[in-house]
């Protein structure tokens, strides 16, 4: 019975990175040998238990076979006779397919040491076609590990899988996991084009992956291309930092220009409420938690008004405020404004333009909320307490924009 580190624990202490978690794998045990060391069975597919005192998880070493589509139809094979050779090669990267014994020797079939110094994902062997939860772990990893590519063998493998159907197999909740992991990454825009590059975007997110090509006008954004400004927008949201949420919305905000005639182009006249449509199709569709679709729609729907604020009459600004529920929800109006922000940065030039928006729209906001709604609620009649409170507001941002003009 021997024990060895494995997977992300190795190749991030061979990156020099931090190691957060250590998977092990055991090799000659059985389940009862384990039992009988104290360890507690948790795995329900294959043989994974719990340490007694660490309670780091601990997996037989084992080897798996294809049994139907998508990333569940495997049959696993567990005993103390599978080597750890036979163990690593079900894993899908060879950088992920090194392991460490007790004494810190390294174990590395596949050439993942080498893959690492020439910062290379390549796949362990022709079994990495039998998941397609592999291919958005690749594209993950290329948003994490910002100076790795992905070897050609591995992408024409990756585009046969799509091209066979594999990724049309993927159940939504596990899409929605991958993705939102990838966002929250260094350089999101990375996951995508890997994603595009071997076909899976269009498949798994027609809706984004129809927006490279579609031009805007230059005069706003130079950088012409839709696509190319919702990458720019969402790495902009990760290096400042943001919510999931936030970086969800930014890949969001734009989805309706992807559906404008060409005739029209490079205008997109009412592409927000077009955004909105497609955001909440594309939310239902890969179960996006509550909290991130309904910042996406709001900036979808609203970005515009924000970018404009300065534009706006004091009825329409403080109808943007309660139409975003600014008044109950603060913290999801700082979102909001940080949204458009990330949109009005995600252009080539506009990295240090003044962006006044957000601190007039959050001063409108501190005005209007200044106002005492219980007092004016008890002047008013029952069925006018809505309308008088909603002019009170706007007679107090009236007020404060002629203080400030």
């Amino acid at each position: 019975m021997k024990t060895y580190i494995v997977g992300g624990a190795v190749r991030d202490r061979l990156l020099g990175l931090p190691v957060a978690d250590r998977d092990y794998v055991v090799v000659g045990a059985t389940p009862e040998q384990m039992l009988a060391q104290g360890f507690q069975p948790v795995g329900k597919d294959f043989p994974v238990f719990l340490h007694p005192q660490t309670h780091a998880e601990y997996a037989m070493a084992r080897t798996e076979r294809k049994s139907g589509l998508g990333y569940k139809g495997f049959k696993v094979y567990a005993a103390p006779e599978v080597t750890l050779e036979e163990d690593l090669q079900r894993r899908d990267l060879t950088i992920n397919a090194i392991a460490e014994d007790e004494a810190g020797v390294l174990v590395d079939p596949y050439g993942g040491q080498r893959d690492l110094a020439a910062r290379v994902f390549r796949h362990v062997s022709e079994a990495f076609a039998e998941d397609p939860v592999r291919i958005l772990r690749v594209a993950r990893f290329a948003a994490r590990f910002t100076d790795f590519s992905v070897a050609p063998e591995t992408n024409a493998l990756m585009r046969q899988m799509v091209d066979n159907g594999e990724v049309d197999a993927l159940v939504p909740e596990r899409v929605w996991q991958e993705v939102a992991r990838g966002l929250m990454e260094s350089q999101p825009s990375r996951m995508f084009q890997v994603l595009r590059d071997c076909g899976a975007l269009a498949r798994l997110f027609p809706e984004i992956d129809c927006l490279f090509g579609v031009p805007q006008p230059p005069q706003y954004h130079p950088e012409i291309d839709t696509g190319v400004h919702v990458m720019l927008v969402v790495d902009w949201a990760a290096q400042q930092k943001t919510s999931l949420a936030v970086r969800f919305a930014a890949l969001m905000h734009d989805l309706g220009k992807g559906v404008t005639p060409p005739e029209f182009w490079p205008k997109h006249h009412g592409h927000e409420a077009k955004s909105v449509e497609l955001v909440r199709a594309l939310s239902e569709r890969i179960r996006v938690p509550v909290e991130c679709r309904e910042l996406a729609i709001a900036v979808a729907r609203d970005h515009g008004n924000v970018h404009r604020a300065l534009e706006l009459r004091a009825a329409t600004v403080v109808e943007l405020l309660e139409r975003i529920d600014a008044f109950r929800r603060p913290e999801r109006f700082g979102e909001m404004l940080q949204a458009c922000e990330c949109d009005f940065r995600g252009r080539p030039g506009y990295e240090t333009r003044d962006y006044p928006p957000p601190t007039y729209l959050q001063q409108a906001f501190t005005v209007a909320r200044g106002v005492d709604a219980g007092a004016v609620a008890r002047l008013a009649a029952p069925d006018k307490i809505r309308e008088a409170v909603f002019r009170a507001r706007v007679s107090a941002v009236e007020i404060w924009r002629k203080q400030i003009s």
